[in-house]
């Protein structure tokens, strides 16, 4: 069976992706916490990653011996592993586009991963509107995606990205989060596609485990002091 290590699910926008993914596809898999302590060297959550990844970060994809550390690369595999899943759009050129957003996502928007870091648990609506206030970067990366998601959802017809769930909406579930806890000012046909992802059994899943966790880790708290 299909093992996948990830962190913290209020927290690992990383790791949402491929469990988000396996879920929704119907993929059994064992699901391997390594719980984030710290990321120094000598933390529990290097040690236990480390068993399986060279580079000591979730998610990290274990499958008859072979570990698969990267998130995009673990989407791939998946497709190829499970062609039945159809989990790429079926059609060539919409292929092609959805790998492109995916690599976007995968390389960009960092100022928006950097002022608006993954919080399900948590109302940020106040610290959304200072960074949206403040921050020019973070603007032009949510103008970037409300464009991208608006050209897609009108081609493709909906409710999801390329028309059916695909890997490219399990990539931007965790932007979904964003837009929802941090209250960012988007369109309202940006907020409909927010709830459908929400919506999704599989990232309802995964929202509702991260509720029930109760770790309050501070390195990933930079608007809080504790719960």
């Amino acid at each position: 069976m299909l093992k996948l290590y990830i962190g913290n699910k209020n927290y690992s926008s990383w790791s949402m992706r491929p469990w988000v993914l396996l879920k929704q596809a119907g993929v059994p898999f064992e699901e391997v916490m390594a719980r984030f302590d710290s990321f120094d060297g000598d933390s529990a959550f290097k040690a236990k990653v480390a068993q399986v990844s060279p580079v000591g970060k979730v998610p990290v994809l274990v499958h008859e011996g072979l570990a698969v550390w990267d998130t995009l690369a673990i989407a791939e595999y998946l497709a190829e592993t499970f062609p039945e899943q159809q989990l790429w759009p079926r059609d060539a050129r919409a292929r092609a586009r959805a790998r492109s957003v995916c690599a976007e996502m995968h390389s960009g928007f960092g100022a928006l991963r950097g002022a608006c870091p993954m919080n399900i648990e948590a109302s940020l609506s106040q610290a959304g509107a200072l960074a949206w206030r403040d921050k020019p970067d973070v603007r032009a990366d949510v103008q970037r995606i409300v464009a991208m998601w608006t050209g897609l959802l009108e081609e493709f017809k909906g409710p999801m990205l390329f028309g059916e769930f695909s890997i490219a909406d399990a990539y931007f579930a965790p932007v979904c989060m964003r837009i929802k806890n941090y209250a960012l000012p988007v369109p309202g046909h940006i907020t409909d596609y927010v709830r459908r992802v929400c919506e999704l059994p599989g990232v309802k899943a995964w929202i509702d485990e991260a509720l029930l966790e109760k770790e309050f880790v501070v390195f990933d708290e930079p608007y809080r002091t504790s719960r």
